[in-house]
């Protein structure tokens, strides 16, 4: 009889495997297959010491990826035999903090199955309570203080632990076995109901009441509050947008979940590809931004003038217990003042908010630091991000080249996220929003300490966006750290080029509003030839000069006036006096206040005002999204002449072709708009077919802001692929300026190592 000796093994553990039960699963599973040994934190990884006999041993290696809890993404850094000693049981070791970090901070997640179960089941203890979770859902990022991810390190270190509860969390075998954030009615967070002098006994009761009334709500929630009120509610709605100043803006709607699906009501209301679907329901539960139905009862003045609404579950225990009372659609947009990080503190959003909100539903858990919703959008069948955020950030990305040094990326001015890289990978921030204000300044700085205390990390090298007036460009140079400036487009480049590494040379359109070039003048058209590090510029549209500069953000016809006095063309703006115009003309003439730009984004703000469509903005990109909303299925276009500038290798994109027709009444508005956007299609396949026969381009790329059209974006994606060329489009960042600093750190990456 041959008898089996036994063997050991051992295992480093790294990837996300903080804060999602993985070392109770692995306890689980260790002692499923009678095996001994142990388990313990290690500074952001996992270390696994298992020791049996052999087939005993490979079970658990087989099945340690295979049946690992879905929120874990588990990456397998080592694993070597050890020796065999003398141990009798299998035990879950505290965490070890003396070993370097390569920590991995966990997001925030949706509300799992099992726990909503339990929240509805009256024999629950947990019956009702609205911070319920479990390891496998619940908050992480928005209240961590430090790591490793243990309660005293969580902003519940507060809330000692009931009989029960402390029950739980020391059983291995249970799921709420070192949950950090585990809370019952006993021990846990409490919610309370404020309108005005009034504190309402049954909070949830009185602020479903509240809404039900047509009252606005703010909403304490996982990264932040929420302004909530019923969307099918036209005078809420309007009342609700004239107090927080947004008379045009789109509201994001919150569904609750009814059917099989949890998707009942919102087909109702919505159009639902299946991608959208199933990113409505996937775990990172975002906004996403879905066709209207036509015979949808959802207030007009959500979306005004768009054929999209930006619609989402609940994700957390709160939002549940809400919706299925109201059992109606709510508003949810973020509690805060436009543009501004959202609001996070009790005394705080009832300070700011007082004029803008009836009431208040707070609770006692803290938020460390503010997590927006994130944003998608399906484009060529593909969920895109528009904006990062609560789900699915701190977001990890991988880095094709090692660093030498750890380095800060701040981004940009506008959708402001930033980067913090280390090795051989980066970590992405939520969104933070237009820096712009001394709270969205106080945010940056902010969850730029948090990311380095969380991950231990301190930057020998800040990196920037090269315009001087961007706020995070003077923090940069105020910061005592060495600075490397990126211009901004090379950014955007090098973002796409940084999410699909490859050896080939790109060819990169970078479209968007304006960002400083390398020439020193407002870039927004260009088309980039190369590999981070080494960008040329070789083409732009056809520059022209903005009358007014940063006005013409908001003032469309701005830049209607600069396209049409730069071509020769009379055009007066409606409800502008002829004098006013003469003395603007003379300031153009003169180029006073009038910066050159190659925007593409501006000959859109142009085209929305010279067809009537928008002359005065009230958010950023009103015009072109206004413009896109309203195309038809027209096919014609108009051909943009690409043509050589003499004594320099750099082409050009003349974009006059195009006001003749937008200048006259023979087509209508809808026919208008899908020319312009039909013609600027043609143009991108006209220069990437020139381009791919003067250089070796081994794929292209959409980068900017532009790009998030979706008519314009799938119709030239279409037109390419026709003709044989390999287009790329950002799938893990957005195409807008969230993705600057991911952008920054491959381009100075790229720049290092040369």
């Amino acid at each position: 009889m041959i008898i089996e000796e036994k063997i050991a093994q051992y295992w480093l553990i790294g990837g996300q495997v903080q804060g999602v039960g993985f070392r109770p699963y692995i306890y689980r599973l260790a002692t499923q297959y009678h095996l001994v040994g142990w388990v313990k934190n290690l500074a952001g990884q996992v270390e696994i010491k298992v020791q049996g006999y052999p087939h005993a041993v490979q079970n658990f290696a087989e099945n340690l990826i295979r049946q690992a809890p879905p929120l874990a993404q588990v990456k397998i850094i080592n694993c070597v035999s050890c020796t065999v000693e003398s141990l009798t049981d299998f035990n879950i070791l505290a965490s070890e903090t003396t070993a370097k970090p390569h920590i991995h901070v966990p997001p925030d997640y949706f509300t799992c199955q099992d726990c909503l179960t339990e929240l509805n089941d009256p024999h629950d203890r947990r019956y009702r309570y609205p911070f319920i979770n479990c390891t496998q859902c619940g908050p992480r990022y928005t209240l961590i203080y430090r790591l490793p991810y243990d309660r005293p390190n969580t902003s519940m270190a507060g809330f000692p632990l009931c009989p029960a509860c402390a029950i739980e969390y020391h059983n291995p075998q249970d799921r709420r076995f070192h949950a950090q954030p585990l809370a019952c009615p006993i021990c846990g967070p409490q919610l309370f109901f404020r309108e005005g002098n009034f504190i309402a006994s049954e909070a949830l009761t009185a602020c479903v009441q509240a809404l039900k009334a047509g009252k606005i709500v703010a909403v304490k929630g996982i990264g932040g509050y929420h302004l909530f009120c019923i969307a099918h509610d036209d005078e809420t709605v309007l009342r609700l947008r004239h107090r927080k100043h947004r008379p045009d803006k789109p509201l994001a709607v919150m569904f609750p979940m009814q059917g099989e699906d949890g998707l009942a009501m919102v087909h109702t209301q919505l159009i639902l590809e299946p991608t959208e679907a199933l990113l409505l329901t996937s775990p990172l539960r975002p906004i996403v931004l879905v066709r209207k139905h036509h015979n949808g009862t959802l207030s007009s003045h959500i979306a005004p003038g768009l054929t999209e609404i930006g619609v989402m579950l609940p994700y957390s225990p709160l939002h549940h217990l809400l919706l299925k009372e109201l059992d109606t659609p709510v508003i949810a947009t973020s509690a805060n003042i436009s543009g501004e990080p959202v609001l996070t503190d009790e005394i705080e959003v009832e300070q700011r908010l007082t004029s803008v909100a009836d009431a208040f539903l707070h609770h006692q858990r803290p938020i460390l630091r503010p997590a927006d919703d994130a944003v998608f959008k399906t484009i060529a069948h593909k969920s895109r991000p528009l904006r990062l955020g609560r789900g699915n950030t701190p977001l990890e990305l991988p880095l094709s080249l090692q660093l030498a040094q750890p380095l800060l990326a701040v981004g940009g001015h506008l959708k402001n996220t930033i980067a913090l890289a280390e090795n051989d990978r980066v970590i992405l921030s939520p969104h933070i929003g237009d820096l712009d204000s001394p709270r969205s300044l106080s945010v940056f700085t902010q969850v730029i300490a948090d990311f380095q205390q969380l991950y231990d990390l301190h930057p020998q090298l800040i990196v920037c966006d090269a315009h001087s007036r961007y706020v995070s460009h003077q923090w940069a140079q105020q910061s005592g750290i060495p600075v490397q400036t990126v211009f901004h487009h090379y950014a955007h480049a090098s973002a796409i080029a940084g999410e699909f590494p490859t050896l080939e040379p790109w060819l990169i359109f970078t479209w968007d509003g304006v960002g400083l070039g390398a020439d020193h003048t407002l870039w927004g058209g260009e088309t980039l030839y190369g590999r981070p590090g080494q960008w040329q510029r070789v083409a732009s549209m056809k520059p022209f000069f903005l009358p007014g500069g940063e006005k013409a953000s908001r003032e469309l016809w701005r830049s209607a006036l600069a396209i049409c006095w730069e071509a020769g063309l009379d055009w007066q703006p409606p409800e502008m006096n002829h004098s006013t115009l003469e003395l603007l003309y003379q300031a153009w003439q003169r180029r006073l206040n009038c910066p050159q730009t190659t925007a593409v984004g501006r000959l859109f703000d142009a085209a929305s005002a010279l067809i009537g469509v928008l002359q005065n903005a009230s958010y950023e990109g009103q015009g072109p999204m206004l413009l896109e909303s309203i195309c038809n299925d027209s096919t014609a276009w108009i051909d943009l002449p690409l043509q050589p500038i003499a004594t320099t290798d750099l082409w050009q994109v003349d974009w006059s072709p195009l006001l003749k027709d937008l200048l006259t009444k023979q087509h209508s508005v809808e026919e208008h708009a899908s020319i312009f956007h039909n013609s600027f299609a043609h143009s991108l396949l006209t220069q990437a077919q020139h381009f791919c026969q003067r250089y070796p381009v081994g794929q292209i790329g959409f980068a900017g802001g532009v790009f998030q059209n979706r008519r314009l974006t799938e119709q030239a994606l279409q037109l390419l692929q026709q003709h044989g060329l390999t287009v790329y489009l950002p799938e893990k960042l957005p195409c807008n300026d969230a993705s600057l600093s991911f952008g920054q750190v491959i381009e100075i990456a790229a720049i290092i190592k040369a």
